[in-house]
């Protein structure tokens, strides 16, 4: 059994009130996205269906959804293979990413109260911590938390529908940039001046501060995509 397919196995959560070929299709998306999956390997129906005990229906139907998506490709005498995340998809991703986080952050500043802005302060006292202990994963559900809890307080429930569909992409790129010491330390400083930038509702000085965390954040990613040879 190639790696890969433990990987999705593990990935695989049945538990949700979701159809089988839905949490499949999540699973294998995850699976690749996290690169846990290397671009050009050759994904086998009839390995997965055998592996994961399960007809291959919901195989082909979360392999058609993946090649919608351009995380696979169908190539004739070659089966489905696998495409990964591109240079180009980073790009892409994170112009949303400035577009959305813009956004919503401006629209929770003008909606939370002293309270709400305590608890935000809180989280992030709350990742200092993680950082220096140098819990790293720690510190990134930390800055999952307080961006989840800025995206809750924009009450824009359609926004929030669209980051859940970028959920495995944003974790992708997230992890990639500030698992590395040298990314982590200077993650967490935008994501007090963010804070304060909320506070002040400064929203030039605050949409400023939020393109510039991400321009950072998207260097750090294409330098580690370039020394893992990804194109």
């Amino acid at each position: 059994m190639k790696d890969f397919v433990s990987k999705v196995k593990s990935n695989l959560d049945i538990t949700q009130n979701r159809t089988l070929k839905v949490s499949l299709h999540e699973a294998l998306k995850k699976t690749i996205v996290l690169g846990e999956i290397p671009a050009g390997e050759r994904i086998n129906e009839k390995e997965l269906s055998d592996t994961l005990n399960i007809s291959r229906t919901p195989i082909r139907h979360a392999l058609e959804k993946l090649e919608e998506e351009k995380l696979v490709e169908r190539i004739h005498g070659s089966g489905v293979i696998v495409k990964g995340i591109s240079v180009r998809d980073a790009h892409e991703i994170y112009d949303i990413r400035k577009a959305l986080d813009t956004l919503a952050t401006k629209k929770a500043a003008k909606k939370m109260t002293a309270a709400e802005f305590d608890e935000l302060e809180a989280l992030l006292q709350e990742a200092n911590h993680h950082y220096e202990k140098s819990e790293i994963d720690l510190l990134l559900k930390g800055f999952r938390d307080f961006n989840q809890y800025i995206y809750d307080k924009s009450e824009m429930k359609r926004l929030a529908a669209i980051v859940i569909n970028l959920k495995e992409y944003l974790s992708y790129f997230r992890d990639l940039s500030i698992k590395s010491e040298l990314r982590s330390g200077p993650a967490l400083e935008d994501h007090w001046t963010i804070f304060e930038g909320m506070k002040n509702k400064n929203w030039d000085e605050l949409e400023k501060i939020i393109h510039n965390h991400l321009d950072d954040s998207l260097k750090f990613v294409l330098a580690e995509m370039e020394r893992r040879e990804i194109e």
